[in-house]
């Protein structure tokens, strides 16, 4: 009798654990389930045909954007802009549109584009404009559950490209870095749009990050950026933990160089990078989460606004040598060192899958496949993106075996499923 009790307890254990598991693989989001360019396919290709993978379909007409995209078993989801609206558009997942639905007013000065990649939870997708209005709706027809003006009603700030910030989902709250005279960050209801809470203020404008969520010794934090520092809160009530500053203004107050990478977390550290021939940062948390250390800095590393992936203890991604040049490099996590340096046409977006890296050079479109190795840059394949306009800033996702590329106002499937 005693272990029929404890064979029904620990299956009950397990049945809970893996419905709380359930529940948090439903938050879809910018650069896949954790945030880290790391998408969770499996049994993908490893070498594409010479030509490239097959082009399952091609979607135009989606509005005029740099965001990328999210997607379920059965939809697709992506934003652009037409005129001074920014939209959201729900395909199916032959590329066909289903529906289209504004969601704010766009940014109207440096490059106006559509920059949120939406975050998708249950039936509800939360998007952020360019113009800092914060929308909550309905995932299956569009509909508005709820929308709340921050620039309005919190006083946010932005700098010279407004806001790109996709929205972070923390248990019951939704996050945004709004910057400016009244908080630093607000936490809002995500069922309402009501305050949950709101930081202090720093007296600065935001930056052009997307935050992250991490869990450091049992408790969960957000690392954000205003336009000088990078901070950790508490998610539970918002205080301050620490700020870090990385970034210098010139001296009329102009940025030297731009915050936009969500931060890397690994084993207690957190990588600081933002191109621009500006050092990059390895920061140590403690124990408590309420200091930092600066372990060691790099001045090689320095990815302006492409995205880093880090793959059994090697970081991987882009670095800046000019406006329209980068290299690729590989970094030991620990230490440091630059274990290879790679040329592939100029910097980019970089994303990871199946043991696999999908790199794209912002200029030309040329996407590669390569190997994450950190014995040498392997290249396996590639082939050039020929749809769409303009440069090739979108972060490339991966969903249902298909590699999807968003490239201007069109979006391309690639069929990458072994």
């Amino acid at each position: 009798m005693m272990k029929l009790k404890f064979l029904f307890y620990s299956l009950l254990t397990f049945f809970c654990c893996v419905v709380f598991l359930t529940v948090e693989a439903q938050i879809i989001q910018f650069r896949g389930p954790n945030r880290n360019g790391i998408f969770p396919d499996n049994g993908l290709l490893k070498q594409w045909p010479e030509t490239g993978p097959e082009t399952l379909w091609i979607a135009e007409d989606l509005g005029k954007s740099n965001a990328s995209t999210i997607a379920t078993e059965n939809r697709i989801y992506t934003t652009g802009n037409f005129d001074s609206l920014e939209y959201v558009s729900c395909l199916d997942l032959q590329g066909n549109i289903l529906w289209k639905k504004p969601y704010g007013k766009a940014w109207k000065n440096s490059y106006p584009e559509a920059r949120c990649t939406p975050t998708l939870e249950e039936n509800r997708l939360y998007l952020l404009s360019g113009m800092d209005q914060m929308a909550c709706l309905n995932a299956e027809n569009g509909e508005l559950i709820w929308q709340v003006d921050l620039h309005q009603k919190y006083q946010s700030d932005w700098d010279m490209f407004g806001v790109s910030e996709s929205p972070l989902l923390v248990d019951d709250k939704v996050i945004a870095t709004i910057g400016g005279e009244t908080a630093m960050v607000v936490a809002l209801d995500k069922m309402t749009g009501e305050l949950i809470w709101k930081s202090e203020t720093m007296h600065a404008k935001r930056s052009n990050i997307t935050p992250a969520l991490i869990e450091h010794c049992g408790e969960k934090y957000i690392i954000t950026a205003n336009q000088t520092h990078v901070i950790s809160l508490s998610a539970k009530t918002g205080e301050i933990m620490w700020s870090f500053h990385h970034n210098h203004l010139s001296p009329n107050g102009d940025n030297t160089t731009i915050l936009t990478n969500v931060p890397t977390y690994h084993d207690s550290c957190v990588w600081i990078t933002s191109g621009w021939d500006v050092q990059s940062s390895m920061l140590k948390i403690a124990p408590d989460g309420k200091s930092i250390i600066e372990k060691f800095t790099d001045q090689t590393f320095d990815n302006a606004n492409h995205g880093v992936v880090l793959v059994d203890g090697f970081l991987y991604g882009s670095n800046f040598t000019g406006r329209q040049s980068g290299k690729w490099i590989c970094m030991n996590w620990d230490t440091g060192e630059i274990v290879w340096i790679a040329d592939f046409n100029t910097k980019g977006p970089i994303i990871s899958a199946d043991n696999m890296l999908y790199l794209c050079d912002e200029k030309r479109g040329n996407m590669a496949l390569v190997k994450a190795t950190p014995k040498n840059f392997e290249l396996v394949s590639q082939f050039k993106i020929k749809y769409g306009s303009g440069p090739y800033w979108s972060r490339p996702a991966i969903y249902n075996g298909m590699l999807l590329v968003r490239h201007g106002e069109v979006l391309v499937a690639y069929n990458i499923k072994e």
